[in-house]
């Protein structure tokens, strides 16, 4: 065996084969994120800020909420906070995934793609139940104000999304997605080898004439 054909050996099988299938794989990628995501969603749950308000009794007998100072703002710091958190689980978990080297390939980036996309929205689904689990729904018509007493304050639940409309919900929702898939194929273009050292290795065609004894080593004079 010349020096060449050494170094496409130690090339090809420097990659173990993997213990289970790519589809096994994909399936627990996407299971492992979106258990991931739920336990994000919890965590947003216990950081994001809620908003503190009034409900008054106006001079002509309605009832009205109003936010404190700039506590409306926290509206937006809660949902930007929760897609800062799932792109950040989307980005280390394309990270990881590439380090998976055995199943490197389109199957698992694509897993990889859906599970940050579960994952978002098992985080958003789990923080809205807690959130509303933890302070509750603000009644405004049932809110014990009077002439005597106009004022009561009240504490709302944080948003999980920008708004309630099906752009900025799928916005949040993709958006990790999104994350993931270029990270990942970051890696996969910085990879020289074109089946990116996964696992059923490829023989790659070398270029140039092959290295023998009689040219590798230099002439006798």
């Amino acid at each position: 065996m010349n020096a060449d054909e050494r170094l496409r050996e130690e090339t090809i099988t420097d990659v173990e084969p993997p213990r289970f299938s790519h589809r096994r794989a994909a399936v627990t990628t996407v299971a492992g994120l979106t258990v991931a995501g739920a336990v994000v969603g919890a965590l947003w749950a216990w950081l994001a800020p809620p908003i503190h308000g009034v409900v008054a009794l106006t001079k002509s007998g309605n009832k009205v909420k109003g936010y404190l100072g700039n506590e409306g703002d926290h509206f937006f710091v809660a949902a930007f906070l929760m897609v800062g958190m799932v792109s950040v689980l989307a980005f280390v978990a394309a990270v990881l995934v590439w380090k998976w080297r055995a199943h490197r390939g389109p199957v698992v980036a694509a897993a990889l793609a859906i599970g940050s996309a579960a994952a978002a929205g098992a985080a958003t689904g789990v923080g809205a139940v807690l959130v509303h689990w933890r302070y509750g729904a603000i009644d405004i018509a049932g809110a014990p104000v009077s002439p005597e007493h106009r004022v009561q304050y009240v504490i709302e639940a944080p948003a999980v999304f920008f708004g309630q409309g099906p752009l900025q919900i799928a916005t949040t929702i993709l958006f990790p997605a999104a994350v993931a898939a270029f990270v990942y194929a970051l890696m996969a273009v910085s990879t020289q080898r074109d089946d990116l050292g996964a696992w059923p290795p490829v023989d790659e065609p070398v270029i140039g004439p092959p290295v023998t004894t009689e040219n590798a080593l230099p002439s006798a004079q």
